[in-house]
């Protein structure tokens, strides 16, 4: 199956997007940019969402793993032909996905493609490989720990969510990982490194054809594998409720030389994209730049906090609206008030058009100016298409964004963004006594 899709014109690519579906289940996106650059990026739905406690932080192992090579391509090789060409590769794991990529002269890349896929499909998990990589998983686990931004996300997330997978960190725990075995991991990479589970991204200084061609030649290439049926898992999906009341934890962070303050809501999702358009305006208002309000009243203005953020996160089951601080722990309940008061604020007065017409333009624009690279468009196509099974939501990010008026943004305030629940972190430095 082709498909065709409409060019929108504030990406203003040379062609639209090409998808195609291959009977193996295999979807494949290519476009033509015209700059020397050409990008593979292959993404899998295959994040730590999928593992259960038992495994958990199996879907990032898996991610070092695929480098370590294949029955056909040693250990290293790939790396060295990657390094000869002036190439760049990496890998990411989050919780709803994982995804692999190269970055190349587009005269290289039908030689370096196929072996990207190769490692992809066939890691030779190796009994030595294994345990020598899982001590580098384990360091990486460590170093984690180790970093105060990393524990208050993991703060974070073990109070937002009390039964959904997000609560469970994408490395896994130390304890899991010791224990994790190459059998273990060979059953997850069956069941989920399948065709019909992949999306791969070809964006390029080539014919789209080309990029087709070479992309699905380098799949047929490299299974060895028959397709495998697999029964469902029984994953919860549903969304969390929200909030009921105000659920406060503290901690006490010796590392520390300011508090972090860190007010959350649960908010709708990627598999509910409508809802979060007027959340990310609404996250802009409150957190962008030196204009933002909360930015301009505590730090520019009253000079109650060193930094402040604020983040719409849409996972693809549920979202997260988060605002947070940097502060002196004498702070905290004054700017605690201050967030519930702004928050209160877009409930019961409209927002001003003059400012949703600036932060409508801000939002849309930076959607626009970091998906101009190949690499950019590549992650922003596999992102949508793996997360929700369609590109449609990519393509019409700036219009939907630029639709919204003050009453979408009210609404969603009111509905979304209560003053009398959400969840709340609050960690403080040791005091000297």
């Amino acid at each position: 199956m082709i498909v065709s899709l409409p060019t929108p014109p504030t990406l203003s690519p040379l062609n639209a997007p090409t998808l195609r579906t291959f009977p193996n289940g295999l979807t494949v996106i290519a476009e033509r940019l015209p700059v020397e650059a050409t990008t593979l990026n292959i993404w899998l739905r295959a994040g730590s969402a999928v593992e259960s406690d038992d495994i958990n932080g199996i879907a990032h192992f898996l991610e070092h793993i695929i480098f370590k090579g294949s029955d056909r391509l040693p250990a290293g090789a790939f790396e060295r032909e990657i390094e000869r060409r002036g190439a760049i590769t990496n890998a990411a794991t989050s919780q709803d996905y994982t995804h692999y990529y190269i970055t190349c002269a587009p005269k290289d890349f039908a030689e370096l493609a196929p072996l990207q896929v190769e490692l992809l499909l066939n890691p030779s998990m190796e009994a030595n490989a294994f345990d020598r990589e899982r001590m580098v998983v384990l360091e990486e686990i460590r170093r984690s720990h180790d970093n105060p931004n990393r524990r208050n996300f993991t703060r974070l997330m073990e109070l937002a969510f009390d039964r959904l997978p997000y609560r469970r960190p994408v490395l896994g725990t130390a304890d899991v990982v010791e224990d994790l075995t190459p059998g273990q991991m060979r059953q997850f990479h069956r069941r989920w490194y399948q065709p019909h589970n992949i999306t791969a991204v070809a964006v390029g200084n080539l014919p789209e054809e080309d990029l087709i061609a070479t992309v699905a030649e380098s799949f047929r290439t490299a299974w060895r594998n028959e397709a495998q049926e697999f029964p469902p898992l029984n994953l919860d999906r549903r969304p969390e409720m929200p909030f009921t009341g105000v659920d406060r934890r503290e901690f006490v962070d010796p590392s520390l030389q300011q508090a972090r303050l860190s007010l959350v809501w649960r908010v709708p999702g990627m598999m509910d994209i409508d809802e979060t358009y007027p959340l990310d305006i609404l996250s802009s208002i409150l957190g962008r730049g030196r204009t933002g309000r909360l930015v301009r009243e505590l730090r520019e203005e009253k000079g109650l906090v060193s930094r402040a953020s604020v983040a719409n996160i849409s996972h693809q089951l549920q979202g997260l609206f988060v605002v947070s601080a940097q502060l002196p722990s004498e702070n905290i309940e004054a700017v605690e008030a201050a967030i519930v008061r702004h928050i209160c604020a877009f409930a019961n007065e409209p927002v001003q058009p003059q400012e949703i017409d600036r932060v409508r333009t801000q939002v849309a624009n930076r959607f626009v100016f970091a998906n101009e690279a190949p690499s950019d468009r590549a992650n922003l196509y596999g992102y949508y298409q793996s997360t929700l099974g369609e590109l449609d939501p990519a393509l019409q990010y700036p219009q939907k964004i630029r639709n919204l008026e003050a009453e979408d943004l009210q609404a969603a305030a009111r509905k979304y963004l209560s003053p009398e629940a959400y969840g709340v972190v609050i960690v403080r430095p040791q005091e000297l006594h």
